[in-house]
């Protein structure tokens, strides 16, 4: 009996070791959590409050973590000083073409790999998968000399038409990573019923892909929207800015040798990074759900 009753003392005390352990592993991960919060969320929260500051209270030192005077009159100020309009509308017309573009030939292009056997199939995908190892920048040149040749400097051409074509290896990837996991009786029910692969691809898959095709159609709007280099390299107009581009040339110095007007520049960035927050937060659940059904869990 006394056996038991320390084997019995024992136990509760392992479990009150273990229940222990759990609350301090729970309690340091909420630490973590509220660590890389604020670590990650200040920025924004600087932002947001910078825009509504005075200029002297954007360059006060140390700064301040709340304006003393809320001045939203630095947005129609801004407004008044910089083509955002006609600078967002552009952004909008790329973002809208590369998302249509990007999302349609990844989605032909996977259910390719995903539904037809061909010779070189596997080594093909290899390669394609290949390409997300290179930075973009080595085709930098090469693409420019192509795009001066055709005449489409300065022009929204070079940022749109390459989406058409592929759409881009990771965006294959996590497209045919979903169809995979399809079963194949779908396309083989539609094939027997008389249907061709064109019918069979947008009767029977399209639908059961959606979830899919918005996760694509989502990180492509943020890739296009947040794009910097490709716009600066091809775009020398004022008036052919995207947002990223425009914000960069802007200095928002009203005569030589002023300060820059930081307030005003930080009200710039809250409008041009408002739509991809409002767009994931309004979308997170099917991002969410896009990204696991495709099998590609962290």
């Amino acid at each position: 009996m006394a056996e038991i009753a320390l084997g019995g003392r024992g136990t509760a005390q392992f479990g009150r070791t273990m229940s222990q352990q759990r609350r301090l592993s729970r309690t340091l991960m909420y630490v973590l959590m509220l660590f890389l919060l604020a670590l990650f969320g200040f920025p924004l929260y600087y932002m947001v409050i910078a825009s509504l500051m005075t200029q002297a209270e954007s360059y006060a030192w140390p700064p301040l973590l709340y304006p003393k005077s809320w001045v939203f009159a630095n947005y129609p100020d801004m407004l008044s000083r910089v083509p955002f309009v006609q600078w967002f509308w552009n952004t909008v017309v790329i973002a809208f073409f590369q998302v249509l573009g990007a999302t349609a030939s990844s989605t032909v292009v996977a259910y390719g790999f995903a539904r037809f056997r061909f010779p070189g199939r596997g080594v093909l995908f290899l390669i394609t998968l290949g390409t997300m190892m290179f930075p973009g920048q080595i085709t930098l040149i090469p693409q420019f000399i192509m795009f001066h040749r055709l005449g489409w400097l300065n022009t929204f051409y070079p940022l749109i038409v390459p989406s058409f074509f592929g759409g881009g290896a990771f965006n294959i990837f996590l497209m045919r990573q979903f169809i995979m996991q399809l079963p194949r009786e779908f396309d083989e029910a539609a094939l027997i019923d008389g249907a061709s692969y064109l019918r069979t691809f947008v009767s029977v898959l399209m639908p059961l892909i959606k979830p899919a095709v918005a996760t694509v159609a989502i990180i492509v709007f943020m890739n296009s929207w947040n794009l910097f280099l490709e716009p600066l390299i091809y775009l020398t107009s004022n008036k052919y800015f995207t947002l990223a581009v425009g914000l960069r040339f802007w200095d928002a110095q009203p005569a030589q040798g002023e300060l820059t007007l930081t307030h005003l520049m930080m009200a710039m960035c809250v409008l041009t990074a408002a739509p991809c927050i409002v767009l994931f937060f309004a979308a997170q659940r099917v991002f969410v759900r896009g990204i696991v059904m495709s099998g590609i869990k962290g």
